[in-house]
């Protein structure tokens, strides 16, 4: 068992590594299967020689926050913006970044965002669903067969945890940006690398041109939960995990996947005890645990005390330590994308622990996704987690639709809490709030066909531009004005790098859709003008990729501040800098072929979040806002039309 709070990313994260990869003598059997891959180059290979998230030059930070808010103020409020940013760079803004290159090459173990980005999360109090836990669903597989809920559930549990057995044995491919896929992704290129030594792997990868990243935050996936504290929550990990957690109609059960050796039971023994628990024939929860966690983070925190104290202590010790938590759920999806969403993002409550590292949920007819906690790692781990078992069961599956289960070594335990009346009342009110709460929700999608990502390419426009751009004309369409934006980039190129926020609202997108939507320049000069957009989006990105934003800067200094009892700068009070953060379009991007959909909620009740990919075959976008202040059918309704424009102006 270990605990890990903000010191896993910092101080301890060597010995993290050491006790998740301590070697066992052990008897492994059947060692293919165990195994989902068997790298040459070990998993943690190049974590010692990544390189460290800079820190930007002051000017420059100041330089790219100004030129984010130009597209926001009038003149008038660009000027005094303009004022006070100079004023912060040589007065309290100096001060404040000698103080933070110190602390940074005082702690060259870790980035210098990445303690400020966990304690961030896990102090904020807003409740984990819509709020923070993304959504992602799986392809279906083409055969229907196997999308039989129990047979999917099977194949999918069975190569999780041989993922996670890699992960542990240190032999699961390191995660590489290959600039040269044919160049790099080779025997070769694993050969080379896996004889450097750790301390100079990365250098060898770079003459390659391919780019480890991070995988600090891989182990998080496993064994992992966010416990509600109150002030701030603290996450719990268990290295030696041998049970997952399963819940359905509101009950929890666990069963062991591993055997006392440490060995993945045989897919017939996985299909066996899931069969045990889709076949017992038993009502929904009178009183489902799991709505609780839907709650404000300080409430639920007194509320889990409160049944640790009654007697539950250990049954909650059972699912914090769960490898990870498989939700079997009654719904049937079919091809109802509102339903598919709405399940997936929040659905009721009362058959979800939204406080595990992640819940893999399949519905009655197969349909599966993956709703995750977000404090303890971003998109790269969790994508690449979910790849990699999309591939092995759509393409190696275990267990098959003539297949039998096991009916030995069938360990399943169904969990039991003590309910005193007080905890029954917890329920209650949760399940009324929480309803409330997602009714209010409004969400809606767009498959736009007209366009897709190699035809933007053809283009020699960017694809992720040209979603950028449709969204600011979408909102310019309805609201007649520009705001707030926010598009997630990784930052994972680097030693502890998390995100990087790029503004996609500019100038250029600004005048490009001003002129789009009032009709005020020719397709001439709007192809032209949107040419200019793409390359600066492009530089932007690249920017963010590199380290070289502002917004984790100018948070790390306002840190600094908080940190050394210095008067808070101006800056950070000031009605610029608040309008900019605030995010009315949240916007992120997580595009493989595995995936069918992916989102997230609102940042701000007066916000839009915007889960987007551009496919191979068409633009796809799932909206989301609250309807007391925006309609997101109605959003959607500009985006199609935004859509149509932009592609009548590049086909023009």
């Amino acid at each position: 068992m270990f605990t890990a709070s903000k010191k896993i990313h910092g101080g301890n994260f060597t010995l993290f590594i050491q006790r998740m990869f301590a070697t066992k003598h052990k008897h492994v059997r059947d060692v293919e299967y165990q195994y989902l891959q068997r790298s040459k180059v070990p998993t943690m290979h190049f974590q010692k020689s990544l390189p460290r998230l800079p820190i930007p030059e002051l000017g420059k930070t100041s330089e790219r926050y100004l030129n984010a808010l130009r597209p926001l103020l009038t003149s008038d409020q660009f000027e005094k913006a303009q004022h006070r940013t100079n004023n912060f760079v040589v007065n309290d803004g100096k001060v404040l970044q000698e103080k933070l290159i110190a602390t940074d090459k005082a702690n060259k173990h870790t980035s210098y965002i990445s303690d400020y980005w966990f304690d961030l999360y896990l102090r904020d109090r807003a409740a984990l669903p819509i709020n923070f836990n993304p959504l992602l669903v799986f392809q279906n597989d083409v055969r229907p067969a196997y999308n039989d809920q129990l047979v999917r559930a099977s194949n999918m549990l069975t190569s999780s945890v041989r993922f996670m057995l890699s992960l542990r044995e240190q032999i699961l491919e390191p995660e590489v940006f290959h600039l040269n896929p044919k160049k790099s992704n080779t025997p070769l290129f694993r050969t080379v690398t896996g004889l450097l030594p750790e301390a100079v792997s990365w250098y060898g990868a770079y003459l390659f041109k391919a780019y480890p990243l991070d995988m600090s935050q891989f182990p998080g996936l496993f064994g992992s939960t966010r416990i509600p504290q109150i002030t701030k929550d603290k996450i719990f990990r268990d290295f030696n995990s041998k049970h997952v957690v399963v819940q359905r109609k509101g009950h929890f059960y666990v069963f062991d996947v591993l055997d006392a050796d440490g060995n993945l039971l045989q897919p017939s023994e996985l299909h066996g005890n899931l069969s045990k628990i889709i076949n017992d024939e038993i009502s929904h929860a009178d009183f489902p645990l799991g709505i609780l966690t839907t709650q404000n983070r300080d409430v639920w925190a007194k509320q889990r005390t409160h049944l640790e104290d009654t007697g539950n202590r250990e049954v909650l010790s059972k699912i914090d330590s769960a490898i990870f938590n498989l939700v079997l759920d009654d719904d049937v999806i079919a091809d109802d994308k509102h339903k598919l969403l709405k399940h997936y993002l929040h659905a009721d409550g009362l058959n979800r622990w939204f406080d595990k590292s992640f819940s893999l949920i399949l519905t009655k007819d197969g349909v599966s996704g993956i709703n995750f906690e977000h404090s303890w790692g971003d998109g790269v781990a969790v994508l690449r987690f979910f790849q990699d078992i999309y591939n092995e069961t759509i393409n190696k599956p275990f267990v098959h639709p003539d297949s039998k289960p096991a009916s030995s070594n069938i360990t399943v335990q169904k969990l039991e809490f003590t309910l005193d009346d007080k905890a029954k009342q917890f329920v209650e009110n949760a399940k009324k709030d929480y309803k409330n709460w997602y009714d209010s929700l409004s969400i809606d999608y767009i498959l736009y066909e007209g366009l897709n990502k190699e035809a933007c390419k053809k283009f020699k426009v960017s694809p992720d531009c040209i979603m950028q751009l449709s969204f600011q004309a979408a909102h310019h369409l309805v609201k007649g004005s520009f705001v707030g934006t926010y598009e997630s980039c990784s930052t994972s190129a680097f030693k502890h790098g998390r995100t990087e926020t790029m503004r996609p609202c500019t100038i250029k997108t600004k005048a490009f859709c001003e002129d789009l939507n009032l009709n005020k320049k020719s397709k001439v000069e709007l192809r032209a003008a949107m040419g200019e957009c793409s390359t600066y989006h492009s530089q932007l990105v690249k920017e963010a990729a590199i380290g070289q934003g502002f917004d984790r800067h100018m948070f790390a200094l306002m840190k600094m501040a908080e940190e050394h009892n210095l008067p808070r700068p101006e800056i950070f009070d000031s009605y610029e800098y608040k309008f900019l953060n605030k995010s009315i379009l949240s916007t992120s991007t997580l595009s493989a072929p595995s995936v069918m959909a992916g989102g997230f909620g609102p940042v701000v009740k007066e916000g839009f979040g915007i889960g987007y990919s551009a496919f191979t075959d068409k633009l796809g976008a799932a909206v989301t806002s609250y309807k007391l202040h925006n309609n997101s059918a109605e959003f959607v309704k500009a985006l199609h039309k935004s859509f149509l424009d932009i592609t009548e102006v590049l086909s023009g």
